[in-house]
Formats: structure tokens, C-alpha cells, sequence
């Protein structure tokens, strides 16, 4: 059911909650889109990396003599090649990360700390030739022991990553080598004391795997360091001033001489916000004076940048025998990969957003291990926290005997709640979503038929603010050129040309929206966090009125009067009885003055927050452990929605790779320490083949943070859909899951042991 939104506000617009064509469509699907490697130079060569074969390695020499040698090679650099960097923190929008952590993630130095590490890199005229220069390195390494889960890691005769790495004890610093980089600890109430009233308890056990963000499009980069020390780069970025930052950082350059052009992005998920081949083809494009095209292979993908974590968590939750929640204890610990900085600091934060609880404690660990440094996939750390936590919630309710849905609402978190690690909730829109999930027709629906079961869950994720910078310019012909810096992911120039359109009330195909290079625009924050349509559309909005001033006093002008009590309405300019439209003026800005053009920047510290609900129908084979999905409802607050079909988009997109990531994808890992699935054919993704049509509701409760009322809702969707996956398959089948995936062979074995 994908209709109208339902609306709690009473807001009238003309351009907001329309349907128009995006504006990058005809490009997206003619072909015109210019992506990385629709990029070319006369005199590009091509660069390819050397990787570690080694999960866990000490490199002991590293000979490039016979790959400088090779004829058509022109730049050979390994990790000797690179700036020393102090331990200094850098900011990347969605995260932060330590440079020399970074720095020795893009190439090793001493240690390979994954399979798939690099560990150098060959510029050649070819391709090919690139690749049979890697063949020529010796590497000579001290292979060491691996150590692949969280739970192994923690553990005190693991084997150590990093001799120098103390736990960050809240500030305070362990006292001896360890790979818990970072222990949080987020409390209220009294938790000890608060168990003795509840009536039901349960603690439950949850093991989550490493999964990809699943983008279509490879990393990739184009680097030209031109004579003049000016580096230009042009690459598939969700930040590029982000990532004009960091390669600023690692190779020690000036701001002014890096120049990021991004282009058209195939899907990145929060999985191309870090760098990866950015400065290494800028290092070989120093060395040999060309343009350095780098583009990965499927394999390398998966092998060498970031997924989301695996994880292990705890959760005691505590209520009375009418079911009001009185405590709730969390521990998690997530792998943070090869280098510390992972998402646990989100997921506490997240475990338990959704529910209004008196005493809470939440202990958290980031823990380095030998897999690729983790990064942010959609709502990073809050998927595995909810399918702890929201799977505990459903079993409670079956052990009260109350609707799963109706304890949800009986503890909802609202306006006045304030969240374990601290920020109290302005108006949101949980209990919302929760009635139309009551209301809708999925709910009410029976559910018949042998093995079949309905799941429901909730879901939390905040939209963060940060900087975001655009200008505007008013044409003679009535339209107005926008410029802005969020890169275009899932329709965000649509979304914010429409809020410029509605400032200015005119149309929004006669705003025209491009997202442009680092020199051609202020600084903007990455595309990620769901702030690009919250954060750079409040920026499209304080440019209208920029615009709107400015076309007031160019009417002042024209009217020969004074601009007081001339005033911007509907899209017309008006004083008294004197009334002239926004095309009618821009016709005549060319005789009145100077060109009309205007400028916002905004910073925004607040973070605000979207919630969902998801209804899911599967169908078990008992004798396969294969799960069918039936019927899939997912309901989200999205404050107000600008573009109802890209909203129901993301909700749909990220109810999809929830699906997937609930059901069939993970790393798996061979006894070697090397990924046996990197492959799309083998690490499982669903298709359209897998899934039935994925059935929205959009709940408008209006942020009071945005002028039109806006939420993110890029990351909300992906964040129910496991737990709403496992309470559907243990009213199925009475196999209640812990462990992510829940594939065929785990979900067959807890059938098998039922009886």
C-alpha cells in the first residue's frame, strides 16, 4: 500500500509532497551520466595495488626492482613512500578516524593486518601491464596467527594487532597491549536495584556477521598531480570535501592545492565516505607525472574496504506482569576491523532508542580484529542493536501474553523521553507509526496456511546536522541555476531543489540543481548520517530568502519606492495593489541592477530523529530451512515528505538489504583467514526474484527542527527488518534465531532440534 502520507500537520504546500520528474533522470538512464570511469585523459595510465595474501603478517622486505624494471611501468610506491603522520584525529562527517590508522589502512608499512591489505602500488600504461608488474614484487613475510571474531579478539592470549593499542576506558587508558580499543559505558537510573520490581526477566544471547553495503558500483579514482603542485581528483565519493580533507591530511598538502570533482556515485551506503585509492593514485600520479586511473575489482571490494561489523551482544530486559518496562542491561561488542574507530559509540546509543526505560545500562566495546577496517553501512551499529533488543521485546510480550504491537505503545518513547546516553526527544513520531501499523491492512490481515508467521519491530536512527553550503542564482528566462556540495545519492538534488522551488513558489523543473567541484562551493559535510535533504535542504531554504530579499529590493527598483512594505509572497513580489511574478522580475533583473545571486551556509548541531515500524509475513520450509518472504509493510516517520516516491524508495531499499542482511549475506571466512565468498555470485544479496513488492506508509509528524518539518529517513528503513525477520520465522516454525544470518543450514539445525 503505497498511498497518500498520513499527515499530522496542517501545512499546505504547492511543490513539498509532489511527484516531478528528478532532474538527473534522463542522464541516469540515457547513459549521459558521467561516472569516474566515464573519465579520460590523453595521457592516463592505469594503477593497480599489491595485496596481502596474509590475514595476519609482519612484512619483513618488499623488492619492486623487477616491476620498475618492467617496461611500461612509471611509478612504483609502497608504504616507505608515504608522509609519517602524527596521531592526530580527523573528521569524517559520518565518524572520525586516527590519520596514521588511515594512512596505514590505504597502504601497510610493517604489518598486514587483512587479507586484501595493500601493500604497493604500480602505475603503468596499461592495465594489464599494471597487474603483470604486481606478479613481479617480492614480499617476504612473517606470517602470524589470525584472530577473526569479536568474542576471540577480547580474550587476553589473543593475538595482538597493534603492540602500542590501550583501551580508552571512557578517557582513561588500559595499562597493557590489548585489541579493546574502546569501552563506553551509558547508564540512568538505578539498574541493579530496578530488577527486584519487574516480574518477567530475560536475557538473551546475539551473534550478528560481517556484511557489505552491497554498492554496485567498485571504489574508484582518477588523480592528476599536475607541475605546479595542484592535485586534482575525480572519484565516486560521498563527501568530496571529506575526502579532499583526508587526502590533504595524508599527503601533508595545503587545502587550497586539492581539488575534488565528485562524480556520479553508483551507491555507496556510508561505504565511500573513507578513502581508499584517492591518495594512492595520487602518490603514483606524482611519481611519474600523469593522470593515474584506479579502479577495483569485485574481489578487492570486499576484501579491502570497509563492511559493517559482526557483533556479540547481551540483553536483559525487565518488566511488570502488565508490561511496563522497568530496566533494560545491554552489552555489545563490535569488531571495529583492522583499525579502531568502529560504529559501537551509535550502536549504544541506538539499543535502546525506541522505548521510553526508567533504568538503563549500556556497556559497549570496539575491537580490533583481522578483517577490514569497519565503516558505516546505513544507520551503522543500530541494525545489530535492534535485533537484539527488538527480538528480546517480542519474546517478552509472548511470555506476558500481550500483542507484541501493543507493548510497543505501551512503552513507546516520546516527546519527554530521554534516551539512555542522554539527549531528551522533542516531538517524534514512534507512537505514530506504531497506530498506522495497527491500523493497517497488513496487520488486520489473516494470516492462513501451514508454517507461515507475521513478525513486527521497531526502529531508530538519527539524522545528523552539520555544515552544508549552496548558491543560488536567479536566470532572466525565470528559472535559477543551484549549486551545491552534497553529492547525489537516492535523489537528494530533486529533494533539495524542491525546497529552493517551494521558498521561492515557483515550479521545481525551473530550478536547476548541479552538484559541483570543491572550488566551487562552500565547505558541505558528507552526503551520509541522513542529513542531505534535512541539512543541505534547511541550506536551500535560507538561500530562498537570500533570493527573495534581493528580489524585493530589485522591485523596490523598479517601482521606484521604498523597499519597506514591499514584501515576497507565492511567488510574486507585491506592495499594495502592485503585484509582479518571479518570471515577470527575472526578466527584468538584467535593466534593474546587478545579477541577483545568493548564498547560505548553514552548521547545524542538532541531530534529530526518525523512527519505523516493519510487519513482515515469511513462509518456512521446514525441511530446507529456506524462508520465503510473503508480505512486507514497512511504516516510517518522515517529518514531511518531500518527494513521496523517493522516500518510499529509501524505505523500500533499506527494508530490501535488512531482508538480506536478516536472511543470506554474510563474510564467510575459511580456516585460513581469507573471505571464501568475494563475488557477488557468492556473497548472497537478494533479487527481485526473492522478495515480494516491499509495501510503505509514510507517517508525517513534522521535525521541529526543519522550517518544513524534514527527517532523514535514508537510514531508518534497514534497521527493523532482521528482528521483524526472526519473530516472523519463530511464529513460523517455534525456532526462535539469535544469530545473523539466519540462512538454511543454522535455521534447519534449530528446527532439527526442536523435538
Amino acid at each position: 500500500m503505497n498511498g497518500s502520507p498520513i499527515s499530522y500537520s496542517d501545512k499546505q504546500y504547492k511543490v513539498l509532497g509532489t511527484r516531478p520528474i528528478r532532474h538527473d533522470g534522463t542522464d541516469k538512464v540515457t547513459g549521459r551520466a558521467i561516472y569516474t570511469n566515464d573519465v579520460h585523459f590523453p595521457d592516463m595510465v592505469h594503477g593497480k595495488i599489491l595485496r596481502s595474501p596474509h590475514a595476519h603478517a609482519k612484512i619483513k622486505s618488499v623488492d619492486t626492482s623487477a616491476a620498475q624494471a618492467l617496461d611500461g611501468v612509471l611509478a612504483v610506491i609502497t608504504g616507505k613512500d608515504w608522509p609519517h603522520l602524527k596521531d592526530k584525529i580527523a573528521n569524517l562527517g559520518e565518524g572520525a578516524v586516527h590519520l596514521s590508522d588511515l594512512s596505514e589502512n590505504c597502504m601497510a608499512i610493517d604489518k598486514a593486518l587483512y587479507k586484501g591489505h595493500a601493500i604497493a602500488a604500480v602505475a603503468a600504461r596499461t592495465v594489464h601491464l599494471a597487474e603483470e608488474a604486481l606478479a613481479l614484487i617480492q614480499v617476504e613475510y612473517e606470517v602470524l596467527p589470525a584472530v577473526l571474531w569479536v568474542q576471540d579478539a577480547m580474550r587476553d592470549d589473543a593475538p595482538i594487532l597493534h603492540a602500542d593499542l590501550r583501551t580508552d576506558h571512557m578517557g582513561a587508558q588500559g595499562d597493557k597491549p590489548t585489541n579493546i580499543a574502546k569501552h563506553l559505558l551509558f547508564e540512568k537510573g538505578d539498574v541493579d536495584s530496578a530488577w527486584s520490581s519487574a516480574d518477567v526477566i530475560i536475557e538473551r544471547e546475539f551473534k550478528t556477521a560481517t556484511v557489505h553495503q552491497g554498492y554496485i558500483e567498485p571504489h574508484n579514482s582518477i588523480a592528476h598531480w599536475n607541475e605546479d603542485g595542484k592535485l586534482k581528483i575525480w572519484t565516486s565519493t560521498q563527501g568530496s570535501f571529506t575526502c579532499r580533507q583526508q587526502v590533504a591530511e595524508l599527503l601533508q598538502l595545503p587545502l587550497s592545492q586539492v581539488t575534488v570533482t565528485p562524480c556520479e556515485i553508483g551507491g555507496g551506503f556510508g561505504g565511500k565516505i573513507a578513502v581508499y585509492l584517492e591518495p594512492v593514485a595520487a602518490l603514483l600520479s606524482r611519481k611519474c607525472g600523469r593522470p593515474v586511473k584506479m579502479v577495483m575489482q569485485r574481489d578487492e571490494v570486499f576484501e579491502a574496504t570497509g563492511p559493517t561489523p559482526g557483533s556479540y551482544m547481551r540483553i536483559k530486559l525487565g518488566a511488570t506482569k502488565d508490561g511496563k518496562l522497568v530496566a533494560g542491561d545491554a552489552y555489545l561488542a563490535y569488531d571495529a576491523g583492522a583499525y579502531r574507530d568502529g560504529v559501537i559509540g551509535p550502536g549504544c546509543m541506538c539499543v535502546f532508542s525506541c522505548v521510553d526505560l526508567p533504568h538503563a545500562r549500556v556497556n559497549g566495546y570496539d575491537v580490533c580484529l583481522n578483517k577490514p577496517k569497519t565503516q558505516a553501512y546505513r544507520a551503522p551499529g543500530a541494525t545489530q542493536a535492534a535485533f537484539a533488543f527488538e527480538s528480546v521485546m517480542n519474546e517478552l510480550a509472548e511470555t506476558l501474553g500481550i500483542c507484541p504491537l501493543e507493548l510497543r505503545l505501551k512503552n513507546a518513547a516520546k516527546e519527554g523521553t530521554r534516551r539512555v546516553d542522554g539527549p531528551i526527544y522533542p516531538r517524534v513520531g514512534l507512537v505514530e507509526c506504531l497506530e498506522a501499523a495497527k491500523n493497517s491492512d497488513h496487520w488486520n490481515a489473516p494470516l492462513e496456511g501451514d508454517h507461515r508467521g507475521r513478525g513486527i519491530a521497531a526502529g531508530f536512527w538519527f539524522n545528523i546536522g552539520l555544515k552544508s553550503s549552496v548558491s543560488a542564482t536567479v536566470n532572466s528566462d525565470g528559472t535559477v541555476n543551484l549549486l551545491e556540495g552534497s553529492t547525489d545519492i537516492g535523489g537528494t538534488r530533486t529533494s533539495i531543489a524542491m525546497q529552493l522551488a517551494e521558498t521561492l513558489g515557483i515550479a521545481a523543473e525551473d530550478v536547476h540543481p548541479k552538484v559541483v567541484d570543491t572550488d566551487s562551493v562552500g565547505y558541505t559535510d558528507v552526503t551520509g548520517g541522513s542529513r542531505t535533504t534535512f541539512a543541505t535542504g534547511l541550506a536551500a531554504y535560507e538561500v530562498g530568502l537570500d533570493l527573495r530579499k534581493q528580489l524585493c529590493q530589485r522591485a523596490a527598483v523598479l517601482w521606484e519606492c521604498d523597499v519597506e512594505g514591499v514584501r515576497y509572497e507565492s511567488g510574486a513580489v507585491v506592495r499594495g495593489d502592485k503585484r509582479i511574478t518571479f518570471r515577470e522580475l527575472a526578466e527584468k533583473l538584467p535593466e534593474i541592477g546587478e545579477p541577483v545571486v545568493g548564498r547560505a551556509s548553514i552548521s547545524k548541531d542538532v541531530s534529530t530523529n526518525g523512527f519505523g515500524v516493519h510487519i513482515c509475513d515469511v513462509e518456512v520450509d521446514p525441511e530446507t530451512g529456506k524462508v520465503r518472504v510473503l508480505r512486507y509493510t514497512a511504516i516510517q516517520d518522515a517529518g514531511k515528505a518531500i518527494h513521496p516516491s523517493y522516500v518510499e524508495g529509501q524505505m523500500q531499499g533499506g527494508a530490501v538489504q535488512g531482508i538480506g542482511w536478516a536472511l543470506n549475506e554474510e563474510y564467510f571466512y575459511r580456516d585460513d583467514a581469507t573471505m571464501a565468498n568475494a563475488s557477488l555470485l557468492d556473497y548472497r544479496m537478494p533479487t527481485c526474484y526473492d522478495l515480494p513488492m516491499i509495501d510503505t506508509i509514510i507517517v508525517e509528524v513534522p521535525n521541529p527542527d526543519h522550517p518544513y518539518g524534514v527527517r532523514g529517513v535514508g537510514e531508518t528503513p534497514i534497521v527493523p527488518p532482521p528482528a521483524a525477520v526472526q519473530s516472523a520465522i519463530y511464529q513460523a516454525c517455534g525456532a526462535r534465531m539469535f544469530e545473523l544470518p539466519m540462512s538454511p543450514p543454522k535455521l534447519w539445525k534449530a528446527i532439527s532440534q526442536l523435538s
